[in-house]
């Protein structure tokens, strides 16, 4: 497979139309057309199946569109880091992590460094402790923040000194607004809005004291703004962490810690044997520094 191959696939599975990708890549549709019979031919397997008005992606293709992103992303990242001047500090960092108050010491550490060399340039992804391991793993970032618990063994990582409290967020007009704490009694028979993140948790599931399946899950989800979003129209209450909503002043919601007192330590994570670009060396040296 080449990239250019994997450039024209990602143009199909995008149009869900030959005529239509031929026209976005400036080729002819039976040029296309005969690429993408080669790749099938050389995959073994059908990547499209045909409909009459569109072309969708079958499971290998499915598959496929995932890895060829992930390559394309990569070669874009590679091509990036060996055009930087060698004699000058400048780039990109990719840094990536789940939410947490604790990216204000990230950008604590970005704008060090974005003062001394302006040509430093950063690119944020969210996503649960899975899916940012799986990113490092295979180089897409250069920087992973976990929350604990996660095994660690196979990267090198810093400690930050910050803690993340999980708890509740709940609308302020609730009657469980009215306790200091929750226990894992005063949820049982409430619907819960959980993030995926927490449903990977074993000590998250151990403080309930009862299995997931039966707890009343009515939602789940990746990002907290979003699940804050029902939490405001009643349909739950959200377990999360602290401090990533505003729950100050005129918010309608509000947040309660866990009983018994339920926290996270905070890492920073990378590959072991990394070679970093230059700015990528700077990023981690100021962050150092700050810790």
């Amino acid at each position: 497979m080449e990239l250019r191959e994997l450039k024209y696939f990602l143009a199909v599975a995008r149009e869900e139309s030959i005529s239509k990708a031929a026209q976005a890549l400036f080729v002819t549709q039976p040029n296309l057309s005969r690429q993408m019979q080669n790749l099938e031919k050389e995959i073994g397997q059908p990547l499209f199946l045909r409909g009459a008005k569109k072309i969708t992606l079958t499971e290998t293709g499915r598959l496929l569109r995932k890895r060829a992103e992930e390559i394309l992303e990569l070669y874009n990242k590679t091509e990036n880091e060996l055009a930087s001047p060698t004699d000058d500090v400048s780039g990109d960092i990719y840094i990536g992590g789940g939410e947490s108050y604790a990216m204000g010491l990230i950008a604590k550490a970005a704008r060090a460094v974005q003062q001394e060399y302006p040509n430093v340039k950063y690119h944020l992804f969210s996503g649960d402790s899975g899916t940012i391991s799986e990113r490092l793993d295979k180089g897409l970032i250069d920087f992973g923040i976990f929350i604990e618990p996660f095994d660690l063994s196979k990267y090198e990582y810093l400690r930050l000194p910050l803690t993340d409290t999980w708890g509740v967020l709940m609308r302020k007009d609730s009657p469980l607004a009215e306790k200091e704490y929750i226990t894992p009694q005063d949820l049982w028979d409430k619907p819960l809005i959980r993030s995926r993140q927490s449903l990977g948790k074993n000590m998250i599931s151990e403080w309930f004291l009862k299995s997931t399946e039966e707890l009343n899950i009515v939602a789940t989800g990746n990002l907290l703004y979003n699940m804050s979003l029902l939490v405001e129209e009643g349909v739950g209450y959200a377990v999360c962490l602290d401090k990533i909503i505003n729950t100050d002043g005129n918010a309608n919601l509000c947040f309660r810690p866990l009983y018994p007192k339920l926290q996270s330590h905070l890492d920073v994570a990378w590959k072991k044997y990394q070679v970093f670009p230059k700015c990528a060396e700077l990023f981690l040296k100021r962050l150092r520094e700050l810790l």
